[in-house]
């Protein structure tokens, strides 16, 4: 017993330690932004200050468990079960949708209730797109490459994914597991014509989505001008464009943000960062911009070392993580800063939402363990 503990220590000893320092800096800097942009909400709907952030700890301990697991985890096993994790993450979408088991909130079906713990579906099917277009990419490589027939396939997947996702619906989720398909599509070899068809085909249908769904239109039409309404529909953006205002170069003070004081609707999952600015300032927002730059650089980087290492699973699959960070990062810091139409979309590590903190952290054991093999096979 206590032999294969001791290996499991000194392989846990031998984690990245870069990637280790920014995503531990980001999670200790998320734990705050959200306990206090959640402070208020909590008192005046729970009669306890700190209920998101006890439930914050039930969701970390999972997380943390999410995340050795995937280290512990030889990749082969992802590999050969892509499929199956796939075929998991139709049955999770389908579930959700059947009254009785998904659980609605906001007009949005995305939930699957397990005691007290609620999970969103969309947020495990991401990990399992990535598994499953790796291993895709891996095992028909010069047909994906030579063949309309290796693109086709992986697209019919992707579409029937996305198709679900839009039942919920869930448009946040599916531009940004669409987006992380694409790159790891283009990275496989994918001929650019190919590519480009597909992508304006993709485009004109996101188009029509938004201009045959009203509320959508409303969004788009409020995003662009958030003033012209902002008692209505360019009420969230505006609030959140006066608390980066307020925040000016070093932020009014932890603890001391007025937009949270129930002006900000959702502070704590979609609009934490505009709050964390409103407190810390431009220094506070520029710290985490380079907090996300440096994780996502480090994990394309390991992508690039199983490369070089000849082991494209793995690079395809760090690759694939990095992607789905940086998009939803990305999504969520413009929705907050009025560069890109509200979406709710929590910004990784630091909104508070359980299956978004579980997904992301697994995400991050798996790059562990990629450059851990790597760098066994390497001979570091």
């Amino acid at each position: 017993m206590m032999r294969p503990l001791a290996q499991g220590w000194s392989e846990l000893q031998a984690f990245d330690r870069t990637l280790q320092l920014l995503f531990v800096a980001l999670l200790f800097v998320g734990f705050i932004a959200m306990t206090s942009a959640s402070v208020e909400h909590a008192a005046g709907r729970y009669g306890d200050a700190f209920f998101f952030a006890k439930r914050y700890f039930l969701h970390f301990t999972i997380a943390v468990s999410a995340m050795l697991v995937m280290y512990f985890t030889p990749l082969v096993v992802w590999q050969r079960s892509g499929w199956l994790l796939l075929l998991l993450g139709f049955l999770l979408l389908s579930l959700v949708l059947i009254p009785g088991i998904g659980r609605e909130v906001n007009g949005s079906r995305r939930w699957l209730a397990f005691g007290p713990l609620t999970l969103q579906a969309s947020e495990f099917v991401k990990l399992f797109v990535i598994f499953y277009l790796a291993g895709y990419l891996v095992r028909r490589r010069d047909e994906v490459r030579e063949q309309w027939s290796g693109f086709v396939k992986p697209m019919a997947v992707l579409f029937a994914v996305t198709m679900l996702l839009m039942l919920e619906p869930d448009f946040g989720a599916t531009v940004v597991t669409a987006g992380t398909a694409f790159v790891m599509i283009f990275l496989g070899g994918v001929k650019l014509g190919q590519f480009l068809l597909v992508i304006l085909s993709c485009v004109a249908g996101a188009v029509a989505m938004v201009i045959f769904e009203p509320y959508r239109m409303k969004r788009l039409t409020a995003f662009t001008d958030p003033w012209a309404d902002q008692f209505n529909t360019g009420y969230q953006l505006t609030q959140s464009l006066i608390a980066f205002g307020r925040g000016e170069l070093t932020g009014v003070g932890l603890g001391n943000s007025v937009q949270k004081l129930f002006y900000l609707p959702e502070a704590h999952t979609d609009f934490v960062f505009a709050i964390f600015a409103e407190e810390f300032g431009f220094v506070g927002s520029v710290t985490i911009l380079a907090l996300f730059a440096g994780l996502i650089g480090r994990m394309l980087y390991i992508g690039r070392f199983a490369e070089r290492t000849g082991r494209q699973f793995h690079a395809f699959v760090a690759y694939g993580c990095a992607v789905m960070i940086s998009g939803q990062a990305f999504i969520n810091i413009g929705v907050n800063a009025g560069l890109l139409p509200t979406k709710g979309l929590t910004l990784p590590f630091m909104s508070y939402g359980g299956s978004s903190l579980i997904v992301c952290m697994a995400m991050v054991g798996v790059v562990g363990r990629i450059e851990r093999e790597c760098r066994g096979s390497h001979g570091h």
